[in-house]
């Protein structure tokens, strides 16, 4: 079974840094890539970084020189270092992989699926 676990998160003044990580487990055949995504109270959510399996990274313009994505070499945890988090920050966080193929018996593999993990709240406030 393909599961996304999460951890981090918490309660950080302005200015200050958290770290974020998700570890994919369960038999992958493949994925497209990994990613974090926030959803801030009354917003719709929205892709903050992802790193494909091809080492490409994107983030938002809004995160981009304060955050980094970073992978583990099995590829399957990724990382999301947070620096001079603001207020605007605050959000429930969101691990993503996209398009993931589960090995479910010696000859067959699944048809790709996104998923998710449970979210991790991050509060930015003094």
């Amino acid at each position: 079974q393909v599961q996304l676990v999460e951890s981090g998160g918490g309660l950080v003044q302005p200015g200050g840094s958290l770290r974020l990580s998700c570890r994919l487990s369960g038999k992958i055949f493949s994925f497209k890539a990994m990613g974090w995504y926030r959803q801030a109270p009354g917003k719709g959510r929205e892709l903050v970084a992802v790193i494909s399996e091809g080492d490409s990274i994107k983030y938002a313009i809004s995160v981009k020189g304060r955050f980094f994505i970073s992978r583990d070499n099995a590829k399957t945890s990724v990382s999301l270092q947070m620096n001079a988090l603001n207020p605007e920050d605050t959000a429930v966080y969101y691990c993503n992989a996209e398009d993931v193929r589960e090995q479910v018996s010696s000859d067959y593999v699944s048809e790709a699926s996104d998923y998710w993990g449970q979210g991790t709240q991050v509060t930015v406030s003094s």
